[in-house]
């Protein structure tokens, strides 16, 4: 008898189990490439995590600039990775900054860390022949400026050398990163200064005054006059009710903390209007020691800083 052919032998059962594998092995990869294409992406597109605290702090270097008698100014920013927690970390192993040829690990660099990124922070000067021990009399460079920072257990290095491309201006920190040289703006910066306070004590606030001049540029928008329909009633309720006080125009200062054993309250930190040349605002201590205090003037589009040091009984 002639042997059946292969389309009929599906009915005997061998050939039909190895058919029905088959098909079982196609949907078991299309399940594998739909489970493969369903997985997230790379790293960088899952959502950041936001820590309150527990985090590092990173020292930044912004840039250096070449003052007129020759010598440099190394200039830092920090990046405070907590949204919410503030670390007093004092100098030594854990906040240093180290300098060739010079033994202090105190150069004067914030020890007192606020949430969040601050830009344009610490800048410490260093001689007109630093960088070029190792390059002979060429182009600066070659020596680093290194700030060290151990927060929450975890050791951050921030790395100044005096690379060209580095290199940057007074109107780049004036404008918070602006590449534009104003050569072409008539706007000049304001002129701030802290009167020194003569005594402070821990819990009682201390009424600070920042004196402040300007040229008057740019001149302050007006505010925005909204009108109000029916479609938009209900926003403009929800903001008549918001407890946000309106962004001050014109000459402002903010005020922020440097360096200090424990947090500084200020009754209002940032958006002060300057009243016939005068900021004032008062801040409270928490804690004995010395403190330094930084108060920054913004004309709208310049932005110039004035530090004061006072010392808490």
């Amino acid at each position: 008898m002639n042997e059946p052919r292969s389309h009929e032998r599906t009915k005997s059962g061998t050939p039909g189990v190895f058919v029905f594998s088959c098909f079982r092995g196609l949907l078991f990869v299309l399940f594998v490439s739909g489970a493969a294409y369903a997985q997230p992406g790379f790293p960088t597109a899952i959502p950041q995590t936001k820590f309150n605290s527990g985090q590092d702090v990173v020292p930044y270097f912004e840039g250096w600039i070449r003052n007129k008698d020759g010598s440099f100014d190394m200039v830092f920013g920090y990046f405070n990775r907590n949204w919410q927690e503030e670390l007093a970390i004092a100098p030594g192993m854990s906040n240093s900054v180290t300098i060739p040829g010079s033994k202090d690990v105190d150069h004067g660099q914030p020890t007192y860390f606020l949430p969040r990124r601050q830009g344009w922070a610490y800048r410490v000067t260093v001689p007109s022949n630093f960088g070029k021990q190792d390059r002979g009399a060429g182009a600066p460079g070659g020596s680093e400026v290194t700030w060290t920072i151990v927060a929450n257990g975890k050791k951050e290095v921030g790395y100044g050398t005096l690379d060209p491309v580095a290199e940057i201006t007074e109107r780049i920190i004036q404008t918070r990163g602006g590449l534009n040289p104003g050569e072409d703006d008539p706007n000049r910066p304001p002129v701030v200064a802290v009167a020194p306070v003569a005594s402070a004590v821990v819990a009682t606030p201390v009424k600070l005054t920042a004196t402040v001049t300007d040229d008057g540029l740019p001149k302050p928008r007006d505010p925005v006059k909204r009108t109000t329909d029916i479609a938009s009633t209900a926003n403009a309720t929800r903001q008549a009710n918001s407890n946000a006080a309106p962004r001050a125009r014109g000459l402002t200062v903010s005020w922020m903390q440097l360096r200090g054993p424990a947090k500084v309250t200020f009754e209002k930190a940032s958006g002060v209007a300057v009243v016939d040349g005068k900021a004032t605002a008062t801040a409270t201590f928490a804690a004995p020691g010395t403190y330094v205090l930084r108060a920054s003037a913004n004309d709208g589009a310049l932005t110039t800083k004035s530090d004061v040091t006072i010392t808490v009984r």
